[in-house]
């Protein structure tokens, strides 16, 4: 009975001596997320300041389809090329190298070519709907790339109100149904994380209010050089330092159930000039 007694507390011992070790870890304060603050007003021009970071923009991209959203196969590897305000050309290529589309949207033409299928589409991209099951995806496609160039400023004629949406807040974007006096509808959902206030997801939805497409970006690094800064009169360099941040990762996923796309970014390179041929024409 002794040596079981002495063995008790011996456990008891190292038990307690744990305790006290791991005291901090076990006991201590939890470490607490600093979420931002900011009003509608902010969240907008936010939006108008990250979309003008950019004036130029070359990715190389790959991708996993699923679904059947778009008719290429399931995966793809590819290139964006895109010039402010409305100039972005994508491009998809086999593992071997060879061409399976092309997709060129300038102001308010685009053109769809696909090689393997013989097939080549142009238009506006308000007629996508009305030239063929083909033109939609890509449409959708540059939707998507919206997380590299800029996730579109508010208009002026459009309505924006926030809410809080656990740790992120959401932006509702109204907009005008028309000039019969309809009242306006929401036509656009953004949520940003208010540790940092990036964009991490935007829905866009039909004036009867089901979801075109959503749109998550994730994987956000900092792109570009840093800036160069003037030092300040005391010769210190001064503090707070902006880089252009973009996500890496985008999933797009279409409201119609048609399927999604995943991109995943290997490089992109802003601000540096595009030689017309990169653009491509329609």
């Amino acid at each position: 009975m002794e040596y079981v007694k002495r063995a008790r507390d011996f456990v008891c011992a190292l038990l307690l001596c744990s305790l006290t070790v791991s005291g901090c870890a076990l006991f201590g304060p939890s470490e607490t997320v600093v979420l931002k603050q900011a009003t509608a007003e902010q969240l907008t021009a936010l939006l108008q300041e990250q979309a003008g970071e950019v004036r130029t923009i070359k990715g190389l991209f790959s991708a996993k389809i699923t679904g059947g959203i778009l008719p290429i196969g399931q995966r793809v590897q590819g290139t964006v090329f895109y010039q402010r305000p409305n100039a972005i050309r994508l491009r998809g290529f086999s593992a071997v190298g060879s061409e399976i589309f092309e997709f060129v949207q300038i102001e308010d033409q685009f053109k769809l070519r696909l090689p393997t299928m013989g097939r080549e589409v142009t238009g506006r991209p308000s007629e996508a709907d009305q030239l063929g099951k083909l033109t939609r995806p890509f449409q959708l496609s540059v939707w998507a790339m919206s997380g590299i160039t800029g996730t579109q400023a508010v208009g002026p004629q459009e309505q924006v109100r926030v809410s809080e949406d656990g740790t992120r807040y959401r932006l509702d974007v109204l907009t005008a149904a028309g000039p019969n006096g309809a009242a306006p509808f929401v036509s656009r959902r953004i949520w940003f994380d208010r540790r940092n206030l990036l964009v991490v997801q935007e829905e866009r939805l039909t004036p009867t209010g089901e979801i075109e497409a959503t749109m998550q970006f994730d994987d956000y690094r900092a792109v570009g050089a840093a800036p160069e800064l003037t030092p300040t009169s005391n010769g210190q360099s001064p503090a707070g330092e902006k880089r252009i941040m973009r996500p890496f990762a985008i999933r797009m996923t279409d409201g119609q159930g048609s399927g999604s796309l995943q991109v995943t970014f290997h490089e992109l390179v802003p601000n540096e000039p595009i030689k017309p041929g990169e653009l491509g024409r329609v």
